[in-house]
């Protein structure tokens, strides 16, 4: 028989971390015809995470939400008209919920895992048959725990418009060592093209090019890294792609370092709201397309577990893993910027498949 309670983290009000809240004994509500009940083994974290019960998220988030967007597990129970999915499936939730396809919706803006929607931070949760998608062949719960966000997100990066998509040969500039940067520079590599990473850290440096980029730049000494990084492209004229996670501080460089008819995409604001931006005009001056990227679709999503496994790719995933009830510790750890890649989190199982 399924179960009927779930242990669960929930966020009640806008006091920062203290406002997550541990029950052992939620109640599981009756499955619906075509949702699937997930037994979750792992999940990880975003900065998406962290800053929704500081109250500082731009998107739908609700009230006693269930936190986290990233989750894998196996099919515990399936509603009575789902079709795609059966139990003992592996399977890992889409970001949001209503995003099947195309451009995105306003409907599907509202359908967010952790914020609008109950997330994964819990045992068991049901969701949708259309909200999941079968788990990389390749890849371990904790591992497949990762992708629903950061990778998503980089492979849209890279792929999402498509007559300017990510090719062989291209020049791709990564910031910093969070998700989607290193799922950018993993995604790119594989594609065949040249990375140039930034990072503030002399060992990460070395971390970033033993996963394969071609040049890395420390941002801390090298405060004109833009034309630095457009130095270091072929020929000097500039990098294809650039995934600009820092925001308004970081954007300026971005646009010194972009190609004619680059790609920027804004993946977000790690680095805080300035005054001192570049203004629309620029984007004219440098010959360039800047795109907002809020994650992706689960075609996206679904092609790019077809590239992993065709490549073997392996989601970086920092050293110090959680369990489910040290979800603050974890929080805080990840705000200190402790870690690498992503950050895990262990549910049951011990967030290892058997391959």
């Amino acid at each position: 028989m399924a179960p009927t309670v779930t242990k669960q983290w929930t966020i009640q009000g806008q006091n920062g971390f203290d406002s997550l809240h541990f029950n052992e004994k939620a109640e599981i509500p009756k499955l619906g015809e075509n949702e699937v009940l997930v037994h979750f083994y792992a999940a990880s974290l975003n900065y998406r995470d962290l800053i929704i019960p500081k109250g500082k998220y731009p998107f739908p988030a609700q009230d006693g939400v269930v936190p986290g967007s990233d989750g894998a597990g196996v099919v515990e129970a399936v509603g009575p008209r789902v079709t795609r999915f059966k139990v003992g499936d592996k399977v890992v939730t889409l970001f949001n919920q209503a995003h099947l396809g195309g451009p995105i919706s306003r409907a599907a803006l509202m359908s967010g895992v952790g914020g609008a929607v109950d997330g994964t931070l819990r045992q068991y949760g049901a969701y949708s048959e259309q909200g999941l998608v079968a788990m990389p062949q390749s890849l371990d719960y904790i591992q497949a725990s990762t992708l629903s966000c950061a990778a998503v997100t980089a492979w849209n990066g890279l792929y999402g418009l498509e007559s300017k998509a990510l090719k062989a040969g291209d020049t791709v500039l990564t910031q910093g060592t969070g998700g989607v940067s290193i799922f950018a520079l993993q995604f790119a590599k594989a594609a065949g093209a040249r990375v140039i990473a930034t990072t503030s850290s002399d060992s990460k440096a070395q971390t970033l090019k033993k996963l394969g980029a071609d040049h890395v730049i420390n941002y801390k000494t090298d405060q004109d890294w833009g034309s630095t990084a457009k130095r270091l492209s072929p020929h000097g004229l500039g990098v294809h792609h650039i995934l600009e996670v820092g925001g308004p501080t970081s954007m300026k460089q971005s646009l010194a370092a972009i190609i004619p008819e680059g790609v920027i995409s804004i993946i977000g604001f790690l680095g805080g709201m300035t005054k001192d931006q570049p203004s629309f005009l620029e984007c004219l001056n440098n010959i360039c397309t800047v795109r907002g990227v809020v994650v992706g679709s689960r075609l996206q999503f679904e092609a790019m577990n077809e590239a992993i496994d065709a490549n073997e790719i392996k989601p970086v995933v920092d050293k110090q893993i959680f369990n489910l009830e040290q979800l603050k510790e974890a929080y805080q750890y990840m705000w200190d910027q402790k870690h690498f890649g992503k950050l895990a989190i262990k549910i049951d199982g011990g967030g290892q498949s058997k391959l």
